[in-house]
């Protein structure tokens, strides 16, 4: 049973745990990416040159390395192909691998987290208060926060301290979004559904320190509002696969401001606690029925990152980046 997960990039604990979980089963990791120095190209078991996901090729190279390496699980890892991979599900499935992601619509959702937060609030569940622009009442806080309709890893994301500075961001923030200053704890939910959209698993994790919009140290936490939230937000909305939730607290009550049909960036937490998400995507590819573990992880464990590097001679970089159908990238395995 083969593994194929795009956009590899440098998500090195979460290749090294598809491959454990491969292991007892012989399976390999196959990755992609655009870049042949990115570090997980060279941890994978394989690895492919593809396009950029807005390419028109893109999804027909990933159904070909899909044929010819015998892919059961594709693992989609970045916002922006989420939507093509989902309305290509029937697709994947005639060469026989299932999308661990969520329906289409649901990434569309998420994608634009002014609609996610308005979704939310309709159904009473509680998320940032969310403008656009034109939208903004007078009596609006002064302290606020913007950010880009539709991006990730917190590019393009200020805070608004004043009216002049709310003036120039507005203009300065590619479609921005404004949104209630959240101030208290932040907190990332990862959460996994099976095919029905249930939930098999929810780790809530506290962000104690972010760099460039990833959780680079944090603890597990077992907190029974949190694990609420993230059950009644998979009821608002069908999950499939990986998802994290991330809110603040708002005195008490955690408040949602994204979300992010996917892995996060933080999950090798996650896995470390015990919650094995990689292992239960491949029972439900099998057909497995699984029975949910809410809660079953271990609580207050700690992570905290540091910088690792792999050395490579340059004979190993060689290739130009362009698209190339079907053609491992060099150096891996």
């Amino acid at each position: 049973m083969n593994v194929l997960m795009t956009a590899a990039s440098r998500r090195v604990a979460l290749a090294q745990a598809f491959q454990a979980a491969l292991r007892p089963c012989n399976g390999r990791l196959v990755v992609t990416d655009v870049d042949p120095s990115s570090p997980a190209v060279h941890v994978a078991d394989r690895a492919y040159r593809v396009p950029y996901s807005s390419d028109p090729q893109y999804i027909a190279e990933l159904l070909s390395i899909c044929s010819a390496e015998h892919i059961r699980l594709v693992v989609p890892t970045i916002d922006d192909e989420l939507e093509s991979l989902a309305e290509a599900r029937a697709d994947f499935a005639r060469v026989g691998a299932t999308v661990a992601c969520s329906p289409a619509e649901t990434a569309a959702l998420c994608n634009d987290k002014y609609e996610t937060c308005t979704w939310l609030r309709s159904r009473g569940i509680d998320a940032a208060v969310s403008w656009l622009p034109s939208e903004l009442p007078p009596d609006a806080p002064e302290v606020l926060f913007i950010k880009p309709r539709v991006g990730r890893g917190s590019v393009g994301a200020f805070l608004i301290r004043n009216r002049r500075e709310l003036d120039f961001f507005a203009g300065y923030v590619s479609q921005p979004v404004i949104q209630e200053f959240l101030q208290g704890p932040e907190y990332t939910i990862d959460v996994l559904c099976d095919e029905g959209g249930q939930a098999l698993s929810i780790v809530p994790r506290e962000r104690v320190l972010i760099r460039s919009g990833v959780s680079d140290r944090g603890r597990t936490v077992n907190d029974a509002c949190l694990m609420t939230l993230a059950a009644r937000v998979v009821q608002a909305i069908p999950f499939r696969g990986p998802v994290n939730i991330q809110c603040r607290m708002r005195g008490h009550v955690p408040v949602v401001f994204e979300i992010n049909p996917r892995f996060s960036g933080g999950i090798a937490l996650t896995l470390a606690a015990g919650a094995d998400f990689p292992s239960m995507l491949l029972a439900l590819a099998r057909g497995d029925a699984l029975e949910p573990s809410i809660g079953h992880f271990r609580t207050d464990l700690w992570m905290t990152n540091y910088e690792t590097s792999i050395f490579l001679p340059s004979s190993r970089l060689t290739l130009p980046l362009l698209p190339v159908r079907s053609r491992a990238l060099p150096g891996a395995a």
